[in-house]
């Protein structure tokens, strides 16, 4: 288990890598994908990091639209690029992910925001940003009624 926790951390490394990579040469993530042209000292890119960078990618809309309402007072024109995509990416683990636990996914967003934030602060705003989108979740299965879940059919 260990082997493969330290795997995904590796991989949302390079994931963010990929993510930064292609705001700062105004691409999709796809392309930066595709050239194979990315920068990583972690080696080549995992299937677990190309599922994150493509995740991300595709529920981009989704993701930004929780990261906008999450945000109190910043718009994420004004976020520090590294820190608007590791926000992205952890949000992602967060909604879409089932097998990342939420604490794990906000922890590890904290530890690249150490790592790489773009600010003194950027481990402090990152787990604000990512613990109000947790809330909002968990507020919102909480007050969804049985049988209200269109993902779930109902059985009469």
């Amino acid at each position: 288990m260990a082997s493969k926790r330290h795997e995904r951390t590796t991989a949302r490394r390079v994931a963010l890598q990929v993510l930064y990579t292609a705001e700062i040469k105004g691409v999709s993530a796809a392309q930066i994908l595709a050239e194979g042209v990315f920068p990583s000292e972690e080696g080549p890119l995992s299937q677990y990091a190309q599922d994150l960078v493509r995740g991300v990618e595709q529920n981009r809309i989704v993701i930004d639209g929780s990261l906008k309402a999450a945000a109190e007072n910043w718009s994420l024109g004004r976020m520090p690029i590294v820190d608007r995509s590791i926000l992205r990416l952890a949000a992602y683990e967060i909604m879409f992910v089932e097998d990342v636990p939420t604490s794990v996914a906000i922890n590890e967003a904290v530890e690249l925001a150490k790592d790489f934030g773009g600010e003194d602060d950027s481990p402090r705003f990152v787990n604000g940003v990512l613990g109000r989108i947790a809330k909002d979740i968990d507020d919102g299965a909480a007050a969804a009624p049985a049988g209200d879940d269109p993902a779930q059919p109902l059985v009469l």
